[in-house]
């Protein structure tokens, strides 16, 4: 079970259960009336019948039933930023895949994840709450519960979760800062392939030049506005400034980097629970560090 406590205070007292749940707990409507149909909320250690009034003193704990994920548990490191009760927090390495897919069955982040559940004693579903592509390292956060993964976006279509990446980009890039508003389509359904297309859906990225090089890259720090598939590769290329090696969108060049260079840098959001403000940063890996290196020579 996930156990969610609170103690009622003086400032609660005109306040019911369902009062508390929606004020502290910050539950959907749609998980309060689960919680309420499956009777899952106690008062003092007693189930309760309904929305009863509070007193302060009172204790009100929610067990949400526990679930589990399928994957094969598989002997794949991750690396753990974070961690408590209803959140997982991994900076993801380079070329895995974030769960299995059909080109993708196995050896991927889900199934490291699960093996870490299995030997750590836990029991939960691995919901992610954003997803990398293979090549692209970073901050990956997984929700122990749906109660988590519905605040999250909840949070997401507020604008209230931001998103940092750093990327090394070809050429140099003129502005100092800039925004990219273009809408991004797939005009073939064949292909994986995103384009700027008139009829694409809203996508806006914001960019802050951090360096310029005279090998003639530039590194870049972005926030995502909007979250499409592929969407800092898409519009980076479509000004003109390719991520270092990405073989969709650019091109490779296995000499300076095996994969393109973008890095999942920083997420921050307010914790699903306790509505405290969270700052998740992944340090850059080693291939991302030694090309900033050979470019600051």
């Amino acid at each position: 079970m996930t156990e969610f406590k609170y103690i009622v205070t003086e400032e609660d007292q005109d306040l019911d259960v369902k009062g508390i749940l929606r004020q502290h707990f910050q539950f959907s409507a749609r998980m309060r009336n689960k919680i309420k149909r499956e009777k899952l909320v106690c008062l003092n250690g007693q189930q309760t019948p309904g929305w009863i009034p509070v007193a302060p003193g009172d204790v009100i704990t929610i067990q949400l039933p526990e679930e589990t994920s399928d994957f094969v548990p598989e002997d794949i490191p991750i690396s753990i930023v974070y961690e408590d009760d209803s959140l997982l927090i991994i900076n993801k390495q380079p070329g895995l895949v974030v769960h299995p897919t059909k080109g993708h069955p196995q050896h991927t982040l889900a199934n490291g994840i699960m093996k870490y559940i299995l030997d750590s004693g836990q029991n939960f579903k691995i919901r992610f709450m954003n997803r990398l592509d293979m090549d692209t390292s970073g901050i990956v956060a997984v929700a122990k519960n749906s109660h988590c993964q519905a605040s999250f976006m909840k949070q997401g279509q507020a604008g209230l979760v931001e998103k940092r990446y750093l990327a090394i980009v070809k050429g140099l890039v003129s502005a100092d800062r800039g925004t990219i508003d273009l809408p991004i389509g797939k005009p073939d359904p064949e292909r994986v392939e995103r384009w700027v297309i008139e009829d694409g859906a809203p996508s806006i990225t914001h960019y802050h030049v951090l360096e310029r090089y005279q090998a003639g890259y530039s590194l870049v720090e972005l926030v995502l506005e909007t979250g499409r598939t592929h969407q800092i590769r898409v519009h980076m290329a479509y000004i003109g400034h390719p991520i270092v090696s990405d073989h969709l969108y650019g091109e490779t060049n296995p000499f300076l980097i095996e994969r393109q260079a973008l890095h999942a840098a920083k997420l921050a959001l307010a914790h699903p629970v306790t509505g405290k403000s969270l700052v998740f940063e992944a340090s850059l890996p080693t291939d991302m560090e030694r090309l900033i290196a050979m470019f600051s020579k």
